[in-house]
C-alpha cells in the first residue's frame, strides 16, 4: 500500500504531465502479487521526441523542488521516444504514440487497477482526515558531564600525550608528598 507522500509525489508527477501536454495519462495500481517491483506506473504519450523529453524534465523538476526527489534511474532520454523514470514506488514511462501502442503496457497490466487523478487525490484526502499515526518521540539529548567530557578529551591521541606527561613529570612529586606526609605522622 503506497503511502500518502508517494501519492502526494504521483499527483506532482500527474500535474507536470499535464503542464506539457501530455496526452492520455493514466495510472495504473499495480497488483502486489504480480509486481514487487514498484506501486504504481503512470503512463503518457507525447506529440514528438522533444516533446516527451520536456515532459520527464518537467516531472524532474517537479518532485526535486517540491519534495527533494531525484529519479534512481532514467532510460531512454537520447531517443525520446520511450523515456522510463523509476522513483521506486512508481514508475514513469512516457511514450511516442507508435511505441506505446507497440508495447501495449496497459495490456500486459491487466490485474492492475487505472486510477484518474481525481481518485488518487480524493486518497490523499481520505488518509490526510484519518490522520496519521503521531511519530515517535525524540529521544532526550544526553547532557554531557565533567567527567564524560574529560574523558572524550583524554581519548584524544595529543591530549593524551600531554596528560601522560604531566603524569611523568608530577609522579616523582607526589611520591615525595606522600612521603613528607607519612613522616609528619610517624612523628
Amino acid at each position: 500500500m503506497a503511502s500518502t507522500e508517494v501519492n502526494k509525489m504521483l499527483a506532482a508527477a500527474v500535474e507536470a504531465c499535464e503542464d506539457k501536454k501530455a496526452e492520455d495519462i493514466r495510472i495504473l495500481a499495480l497488483d502486489p502479487a504480480e509486481s514487487g517491483l514498484s506501486d504504481y506506473f503512470l503512463i503518457c504519450s507525447g506529440n514528438s521526441d522533444r516533446q516527451n523529453v520536456a515532459i520527464t524534465d518537467a516531472i524532474e523538476m517537479k518532485l526535486k523542488s517540491d519534495f527533494g526527489m531525484y529519479p534512481n534511474s532514467v532510460e531512454g532520454r537520447r531517443q525520446g521516444e520511450w523515456i522510463l523514470m523509476d522513483y521506486v514506488d512508481f514508475i514513469v514511462h512516457v511514450f511516442s504514440h507508435e511505441k506505446r501502442a507497440f508495447y501495449g503496457l496497459e495490456r500486459l497490466r491487466k490485474s492492475a487497477t487505472s486510477l484518474s487523478l481525481a481518485d488518487l487525490n480524493a486518497e490523499i484526502k481520505s488518509a490526510i482526515a484519518a490522520g496519521r499515526p503521531k511519530k515517535a518521540a525524540a529521544p532526550a539529548k544526553v547532557k554531557k558531564t565533567a567527567p564524560a567530557k574529560k574523558a572524550v578529551k583524554a581519548a584524544t591521541p595529543v591530549v593524551a600525550k600531554k596528560a601522560a606527561k604531566k603524569a611523568v613529570k608530577k609522579a616523582p612529586a607526589k611520591a615525595a608528598k606522600k612521603a613528607s606526609a607519612s613522616g609528619s605522622k610517624k612523628r
